[in-house]
């Protein structure tokens, strides 16, 4: 999918400067790198377009990964992680959350962290008048009892997935780039229990 989307912003952005090489025979250098970077900067939008209607369908769909790249803990501290192995996921009825730091311990889950899983209910899902995605669950499981509640911004696949034990009050924000789960490209620990 990451490639199709790839290749269409290409296409998008070679029409472009197909269409303003035609037109560019009279005009001065800088006139020519301002239609340059209006024609790049189309085409981007282009593509966090597409990139936003598959996250809204992977929402909708239930089966969707949001990869980490950067986690906010309770009190405002926070560090970048590797959004390959620090995600929330909610893929074939099951919902995950897996939190991994780039440290030598192993971790619980024998990558530097931890991975619960549990089973989703009460999933609610909104569009606000700026065109934000709100999406809220609960998740139970043998380790996890919590409320997710993901904010897809919009015209783009950027989110933030917020994470509210029920038990404590150790909120946990993942901020990354949400994926259908066909695109992700995520690597599981063990999960706990």
């Amino acid at each position: 999918m990451r490639k199709v989307l790839l290749l269409m912003a290409c296409v998008l952005f070679g029409t472009g400067i197909a269409l303003q090489a035609q037109t560019t025979e009279n005009l001065s250098k800088k006139e020519i790198k301002k239609a340059e970077k209006e024609a790049r900067k189309q085409a981007e939008l282009a593509e966090n377009k597409i990139l936003y209607a598959a996250a809204v369908k992977a929402l909708e769909d239930n089966e969707f990964v949001l990869e980490a790249d950067r986690v906010e803990f309770k009190r405002g501290r926070f560090v970048y992680v590797t959004p390959s192995t620090n995600f929330v996921s909610l893929t074939d009825g099951q919902a995950a959350i897996q939190l991994s730091f780039n440290t030598g311990a192993a971790g619980p889950n024998g990558i530097g962290g931890i991975t619960v899983e549990g089973k989703p209910s009460g999933i609610e899902m909104s569009t606000d008048k700026k065109g934000n995605v709100n999406f809220k669950m609960m998740i139970q499981g043998s380790a996890v009892s919590a409320s997710v509640s993901i904010r897809l911004q919009n015209e783009t696949n950027k989110a933030t997935v917020t994470v509210n034990p029920n038990f404590n009050s150790n909120r946990i924000s993942f901020t990354g780039t949400l994926y259908p789960s066909e695109n992700s490209n995520i690597f599981k620990g063990r999960s706990l229990f």
